[in-house]
């Protein structure tokens, strides 16, 4: 008969870390999206990501997003006591739809918050159409 230790908190820690995230294996960046006007803004948490470090291209309507925070005490002389803050490389993909127009995206960074404007393209906007009658009255549909 062989004795195996339980610990009933194992379990929770391993859904925490994988939610959550460890220095070594950061979480994913939190994100708000939502539509404003002609365009989709996106909003993504960055807090103490230094804005040089943020990378941002867009291949096939996949944006990819990538940041790096790095700790304050990295030198030889610190001693670290508690490092509850994630560190490290952080990515995100975001597959955009085609009626977006991916050249056109804005982003600005401020108060540790990422924001994208992605306008929807001309072509997807709707439109009216004119349709004139045989006998010289006009009349506007929407498309």
């Amino acid at each position: 008969m062989m004795l195996m230790r339980t610990d009933p908190f194992r379990e929770l820690d391993r859904l925490t870390q994988q939610v959550l995230g460890t220095t070594a294996r950061p979480a994913a960046m939190p994100m708000d999206a939502f539509r404003e006007g002609d365009a989709f803004v996106v909003e993504l948490d960055l807090p103490g990501v230094d804005p040089e470090s943020i990378d941002l291209d867009v291949e096939q309507n996949v944006l990819n997003v990538r940041a790096e925070r790095r700790t304050a005490a990295s030198g030889d002389d610190s001693d670290v006591l508690i490092a509850e803050r994630p560190s490290g490389s952080f990515s995100r993909q975001l597959f955009l739809g085609e009626t977006l127009d991916t050249d056109r995206i804005e982003a600005s960074y401020e108060a540790g918050v990422l924001r994208l404007s992605i306008p929807v393209a001309e072509e997807a906007k709707p439109r009216k159409i004119e349709i004139r009658a045989a006998y010289g009255s006009r009349k506007e549909i929407n498309a």
